[in-house]
């Protein structure tokens, strides 16, 4: 090759270094805003396949998967409705939360004059905290109740602030906690005392589940009963579990009966089998003489849980992220990853056979350099009924600087040194 036609390559290849230098002098090309992309189409059950109509008494009844906090039926689920005595899930979740076992619990006087049902404590008297629990939860003692929310809360007044407060922060959205008891409140008291049979089902899975606490309340609920005496030894009670559900179904975990005038028969419960786990609500159940409405509904609910869901790995491996442009980079475009090993590619899932995943995809139309693989630029959500219950953040495969001047007149320089 003749000096001539090596100097006019060089001029070449140093002309195009320029006009990308001027490029970037003039700031490049205005990057774009985040838009949504690469959005899945939602998955459908097959015709005529989905939830089927159940026969349930209850006025509201919710079940829900355990795990992730969707709900796989509902019958009025959203309903705030009076509750009675499943309020004391809340009441001993708090108690076991705040207090120490050990807590000495003076009686008040309006602790000691709460109507039946009574564990007939009197004012004055001291019981430990714990004792207290069982109390609560086997016999579902109302005077039981306004003892322990006095001791943790100062007050029934001050409890209910802490009930409405941990309500908020497990999720409910229909709750209002009046008494600690579930006895019925009306506007008068500052509001019904009520919840929602979704509201419910939420609190029972934070107890089971989610409570650095629930190892001890799953002991309270489910112990067949318990003796516990006052402080002083003078006075002791036997305690019976009443929740029917520990002895005629296998898989019971725990729950909580309930009955008011204004409320009717209620019952909160979880149940499980080791691989899954389900919690569900009853509310409304019936009216005397129809006590055992209840438990004809749970063994519905039960039995089309245990029979309909299965745990299915719905891991999409086929999923394919695009290559987007890049704005003033060094290179025009940049490979997105999901950073995910061959372990990690994994998505247990709760389902009905009638149920599909489906995994949407969010990422901006380009990204401006300069470009690193630490941050993310987008996401992979799974959705299955509606319901998000997994996301993986997107990122960038691989750094790209930016194409500013000190890089094209490196380039350029690089260029005349051919």
């Amino acid at each position: 090759m003749t000096g001539g036609r090596k100097l006019k390559k060089r001029m070449k290849a140093a002309a195009a270094l320029l006009a990308g230098l001027l490029l970037a002098l003039a700031g490049g090309p205005a990057g774009g805003a985040f838009f949504g992309g690469g959005i899945g189409e939602a998955g459908e059950a097959p015709d005529g396949q989905g939830p089927p109509a159940l026969p349930l008494h209850a006025a509201s009844a919710v079940l829900m998967d355990a795990d992730t906090g969707r709900i796989l039926y509902e019958k009025d689920g959203q309903t705030a409705r009076p509750m009675a005595s499943t309020t004391k899930i809340l009441t001993c979740i708090l108690a076991l939360e705040q207090g120490n076992p050990e807590d000495l619990v003076t009686v008040s006087a309006r602790a000691a004059s709460m109507p039946d049902v009574q564990l007939n404590i009197r004012e004055g008297e001291q019981y430990w905290l714990g004792d207290l629990l069982y109390s609560l939860m086997l016999e579902s003692h109302n005077d039981t109740a306004v003892a322990v929310a006095e001791h943790i809360g100062g007050s029934q007044e001050g409890f209910a602030l802490m009930m409405n407060q941990k309500a908020r922060d497990i999720g409910c959205e229909n709750a209002c906690f009046i008494t600690p008891n579930g006895l019925d409140a009306g506007e008068e008291d500052g509001g019904i005392h009520s919840a929602s049979a979704a509201d419910l089902a939420l609190i029972m899975r934070y107890c089971v589940c989610i409570s650095p606490k629930r190892e001890e309340f799953l002991a309270i609920t489910r112990a067949p009963s318990r003796t516990i005496a006052d402080a002083s030894g003078k006075r002791s009670f036997s305690l019976t579990n009443h929740n029917a559900l520990l002895t005629t179904l296998p898989e019971a975990l725990s729950g909580k009966t309930g009955f008011t005038a204004g409320a009717g028969y209620c019952y909160v419960a979880a149940f499980g089998d080791g691989e899954r786990t389900f919690t569900a609500a009853l509310l409304g159940c019936g009216w005397p003489p129809h006590k055992t409405y209840k438990w004809e509904d749970m063994k519905t609910l039960s039995e089309y849980a245990l029979n309909s869901y299965s745990i299915r790995d719905v891991f999409d491996r086929g999923i394919r992220l695009p290559r987007l442009p890049v704005s003033g980079g060094r290179e025009e475009t940049a490979a997105l990853s999901l950073r995910l090993s061959e372990e990690e590619q994994t998505l247990p899932v709760l389902m009905a056979d009638w149920e599909e995943a489906e995994f949407r995809c969010e990422y901006p139309p380009s990204l401006t350099a300069p470009v690193t693989p630490e941050r993310a630029v987008g996401s992979v959500s799974c959705y299955v009924g509606g319901r998000q219950i997994a996301v993986w953040p997107i990122y960038p495969a691989k750094e790209i600087g930016r194409a500013d001047l000190a890089w094209y007149l490196s380039l350029c320089l690089e260029a005349f040194a051919l």
